[in-house]
Order: C-alpha cells, then sequence, then structure tokens
C-alpha cells in the first residue's frame, strides 16, 4: 500500500518493469556467453555448456576409450553433461534469482 492511502503510480510501476525487463535480458546474454564445465570420470570426460545449457564442447581423455566398453564411456559422456548441466543451473540461479523475485514482488504482473 503507498503511504497516505494514494493509488501507486502507473508510469513508476511501468519503468520498473521495463527496467527489470532489461535487466532480465542483459543477464540472459551473459549467461549465453559464459561457459561451464562439468567432468566425469575423475577429469577422464569433460563437458562444457553455456550457462543457458548449451552444450559447446566434450574432450575425451584417451585412457577414456575401451572399444571393448563404450557404455562406460557412454555413461561418462552422460555424466559430464549432467555436471555441466547443473553448474549452468546454479549458474542461472545466481544471475536471475533475484531478477525473478525482484518480478516477483510487482503488483499487477504475472510473474
Amino acid at each position: 500500500m503507498i503511504p497516505g492511502g494514494g493509488q501507486p503510480n502507473m508510469q513508476q510501476l511501468l519503468q520498473q518493469a521495463q527496467k527489470m525487463q532489461q535487466d532480465l535480458a542483459a543477464a540472459q546474454e551473459e549467461l549465453a556467453r559464459t561457459e561451464v564445465e562439468g567432468q566425469a570420470g575423475g577429469g577422464l570426460v569433460k563437458a562444457t555448456v553455456t550457462g543457458s545449457g548449451e552444450l559447446r564442447g566434450l574432450v575425451i581423455d584417451p585412457k577414456a576409450v575401451d572399444p571393448e566398453d563404450t557404455e562406460t564411456l557412454a555413461d561418462l559422456v552422460v555424466a559430464a553433461v549432467q555436471a555441466a548441466n547443473e553448474n549452468a543451473q546454479q549458474l542461472q540461479q545466481q544471475k536471475l534469482g533475484p531478477l525473478a523475485q525482484g518480478l516477483g514482488g510487482m503488483p499487477g504482473l504475472p510473474f
């Protein structure tokens, strides 16, 4: 409620919402540019993803390659990508969490 019982200033609310939207877009762009890594098998397999979760790179140590056991290698790849994505989600929470909380506090906005 506004002190004095007045109505909220709609222009001010719209400006705040617009600024938050711009801040959110900037944070999302930064996430798309930022790369994080995940690994498995003690570093035998490393996956690199962007902060938005796009797989950018995969490095497999030759020691992890056994032609007789491709299942283990596949498991290591999956685990490394999952670890990288978990790191990306943590980065998203750090960058977007405060912005989402701010948007959720705006009256009349569906966030």
